[in-house]
């Protein structure tokens, strides 16, 4: 594919698009800055007078970083406010409103078809297959409900939330491959830390009509921060930065992901992050070994879904232990299943106990 043959796949009404010029947009230089009506004086409470200036929209150290982080080049990347956003900024880029659909996955991360919704654009459904150990993508499925509903986005969460699943990369490159000038497909890496394969930006040197999204929320412990990434076609990327609104990453966000990204940090995350694929073991060991557990699926996220023969009783066990996880039963096919995050080992063991107390107990 040539690099601009993903351009067609934007909004024709939005592939001239302009854009808000911001007052940081300009590679302006001087010492007295006048041009965006801030305040002459810093906040008392902001006794540095960091927070006074508008941030840079995208700041360059940190796009730099996350782009050797995930293997990309920097105009390949965008930087949001978390992967929530990029959701968003794809489903309202590609999508005409009553026309364009969006293909997903359930059960899975709900922002897919929250976007699509509130953009008008309709939703088809693909559900994952329990095979009796793994819930997994049905890939012939999702193809072919893409090009029967003239899909212009297909959302393949890998690791799967809540499922834990991960779909191979050959698998990815299929779906891409039958997707080539019809629909962008999204992989939504937001586990990729915890998985045992590569991610999927190695395809992007292949396919245009991929994109991946990466998070800081996870395995680097920066949630509250709001730190995201889309990374895809350049021409694609610099089309987003037109739609997205101003100024979305905080300076002190931005500051906090560089210290967070810097080796030292990154040490430490490499470590955490396989002690917690340790630990995600030693826990579904430990849930599939107790009575009243019907299931636990294997996972590559840091996480474990887990069917129970009483899950309203479970989750009040663990509950009054002190213990919150999330209820899964509302989702499609995971009436009696909970999703567990992986904790610290203290934490597992207290999980453990709790469900192990309330079976003796019943």
């Amino acid at each position: 594919m040539s690099t601009a043959s993903v351009l067609p796949l934007v909004r024709e009404d939005l592939q001239a698009f302009a854009g808000y010029s911001s007052a940081r947009s300009s590679a302006l230089t001087g010492d007295v800055w006048l041009n965006a009506n801030e305040s002459a004086w810093a906040n008392p409470a902001d006794a540095e007078g960091g927070a006074r200036r508008y941030p840079d929209p995208q700041p360059a150290a940190l796009r730099d970083r996350l782009a050797d982080l995930y293997g990309c080049a920097p105009g390949q990347l965008l930087i949001g406010r978390g992967s929530d956003e990029a959701i968003d900024l794809l489903v309202r880029a590609l999508c005409e409103p009553g026309r364009d659909a969006v293909v997903t996955t359930p059960p899975v991360f709900g922002m897919y078809s929250v976007c699509a919704r509130l953009q008008n654009a309709p939703l088809i459904e693909v559900p994952l297959v329990d095979q009796g150990d793994a819930l997994v993508a049905d890939i012939d499925a999702v193809i072919a409900a893409a090009l029967a509903g003239k899909a212009k986005l297909v959302f393949l969460c890998s690791p799967s939330n809540p499922a834990g699943s991960v779909i191979p990369l050959a698998e990815i490159e299929r779906v891409a491959a039958a997707l080539q000038g019809r629909a962008l497909v999204v992989v939504d890496e937001a586990y990729g830390e915890y998985a045992e394969q590569p991610s999927a930006t190695t395809l992007l040197s292949r396919y245009d009509n991929i994109a991946v999204l990466r998070t800081l929320s996870k395995a680097h412990a920066l949630a509250a921060a709001r730190i995201g990434s889309l990374i895809a076609d350049a021409a694609l990327i610099q089309l987003l930065r037109r739609c997205q609104a101003p100024y979305p990453v905080p300076a002190p966000c931005a500051e906090l992901a560089l210290a967070a990204l810097s080796p030292e940090s990154l040490a430490v995350t490499a470590q955490r992050t396989a002690q917690i694929k340790a630990e995600r073991a030693r826990l579904q060991s430990g849930l599939a070994a107790l009575p009243g557990v019907a299931r636990v699926y294997p996972s590559q996220g840091n996480y474990l879904l887990a069917r129970f023969a009483d899950a309203q009783g479970a989750f009040d066990a663990l509950l009054a232990a002190g213990v919150v996880v999330r209820d899964q039963r509302a989702a499609p096919q995971l009436g009696d299943a909970l999703r567990i995050t992986i904790g610290s080992p203290e934490q597992n063991d207290r999980v453990l106990a709790a469900l192990m107390a309330r079976r003796a107990a019943a």
